[in-house]
């Protein structure tokens, strides 16, 4: 059975999910000049792709008819 558009879309914004928060947690690790600031933006951007994630699981729910019937 193929992946739907949806189905495609979830993998990969987990994937970059899960890809944002490794590079946070090895951020964590390094003590140069550069750290504070480069760990906000990747919190940022950590926050960001869990909001796609959200927003895509939301579709989901709604075209297979799990929310709003």
């Amino acid at each position: 059975m193929p992946l739907s558009i949806l189905q495609i879309s979830f993998i990969i914004a987990l994937a970059a999910l899960v890809i944002v928060l490794a590079l946070g947690l090895a951020n964590i690790v390094r003590t140069d000049a550069g750290q504070a600031s480069r760990s906000n933006k990747l919190m940022r951007l950590r926050v960001l792709a869990q909001a796609v994630v959200i927003g895509v699981l939301v579709l989901i729910g709604l075209a297979v008819g799990a929310i709003g019937s």
